[in-house]
């Protein structure tokens, strides 16, 4: 425990001298000392001469040679995988295609080639990577550590994805939403760093949201808190993927805007109708600018039950801003207890949309990667 105290203090303070060290932990100096040779014997910290007060002192701080993270992410039609000694710190990164609906062990097995490529490809070997974390658009059970819905995303239905992933590259790995890994990513390095109580709205081909409470991730007790794409929002409405009617995602999801579109447009990507939508297309505008009251009214709900400080919106969509950040303000404006919606900002996020994820799911790996190292220091 000794020894987690003064990696701790390191780890929250930055490089202290072991006077300092002594001085945060309450430990005495010479205990202090021998925990920093073990510490260093085991390659936990890195030390180097240092002066302080005109005396030479030797500097502590956490050893910057542990290991890599890894990041795999799943979007409709591709996967982003990254390799970084932390979240801030990718070493490479590389995004594939596949093809709409694909099956898990089709992507799970591109995912870990990848991963082992990267790492190779930077000048480490598979051996070095000491955790990874799996994102995936879909609701994630907790519980079952499975996706959570039959008709969002089929191909992976009734998968231990973690496990798999483990037993290919024999490292700890998490499965998390990529709403959820997108909300950490903001939280540590975008839109919502230093807040609170926070929502991350992703808007891309489908809709979700990572919930911030207490400053940290809240993933409920099942782990599908945030699926704010499944909330319904006209019970007569359209007949949702999930099997309910009228979800948010079938009135701001890509089928439903690229439908609106179609009679007058024809066939369109969501990238097209973005890129149109920014050039002045009148009917791109309009249906964006309906999808932002929508996700408003939506939003409205959410902000009389958290009273959250930053609505931050990411995915592909919060590159068309002010077109559906005001229509979603007049709609939260409008349906919002009137003090709980004066005290809410609502932002465009700062990471770029196929970034946040990534980032976040980085940064979940770092945390994992910590936890083993805590528990063998602990285990002695």
């Amino acid at each position: 425990m000794n020894r987690l105290r003064v990696l701790d203090a390191v780890r929250e303070h930055g490089a202290l001298t072991q006077v300092e060290i002594a001085g945060v932990t309450g430990l005495s100096a010479a205990t202090v000392s021998n925990l920093v040779k073990e510490l260093d014997v085991a390659g936990a910290v890195q030390l180097r001469p240092s002066i302080r007060n005109g005396r030479r002192a030797t500097q502590v701080s956490v050893a910057s040679s542990s290991g890599l993270v890894g990041a795999a992410v799943f979007g409709d039609r591709d996967i982003r995988v990254a390799v970084a000694t932390g979240p801030a710190d990718i070493v490479s990164q590389k995004r594939m295609p596949l093809p709409a609906d694909h099956a898990a062990d089709e992507g799970m097995t591109r995912a870990a080639r990848l991963i082992q490529e990267l790492a190779e490809g930077a000048g480490h070997t598979a051996a070095d990577l000491r955790s990874l974390v799996v994102g995936l658009p879909a609701p994630i059970d907790t519980v079952s550590g499975e996706v959570g819905s039959e008709g969002v995303l089929p191909g992976w239905r009734g998968v231990a994805v973690a496990q798999a992933m483990q037993d290919a590259l024999g490292v700890p790995v998490l499965l998390d939403n990529t709403s959820n890994l997108a909300a950490v990513g903001e939280f540590k390095l975008g839109a919502l760093q230093g807040i609170s109580t926070g929502v991350f709205m992703k808007v891309s081909y489908g809709v979700g949201a990572g919930l911030i409470i207490g400053g940290e991730l809240f993933r409920g007790s099942a782990g599908t808190a945030g699926e704010i794409g499944h909330v319904t929002i006209d019970e007569n409405g359209p007949v949702c993927r999930c099997g309910n009617r009228g979800c948010l995602d079938t009135f701001v999801g890509a089928r439903a805007v690229l439908a609106a579109l179609r009679p007058s447009h024809g066939s369109l990507t969501l990238r097209d109708v973005i890129n149109r939508a920014l050039e002045g297309d009148p009917g791109c505008r309009r249906v964006l600018e309906d999808s932002g009251r929508h996700l408003g009214v939506a939003l409205a709900g959410v902000v009389n039950l958290l009273n959250p400080e930053v609505v931050a919106l990411g995915g592909q969509v919060a590159r068309v801003g002010e077109v559906v950040l005001g229509p979603m303000r007049e709609a939260i404006e409008r349906c919002a207890i009137p003090s709980a919606a004066a005290s809410v900002e609502v932002r465009v996020g700062e990471l770029p949309p196929e970034e946040a994820d990534v980032r976040g799911a980085l940064a979940v790996a770092d945390q994992l990667r910590e936890e083993a190292d805590r528990a063998a220091l602990a285990a002695g």
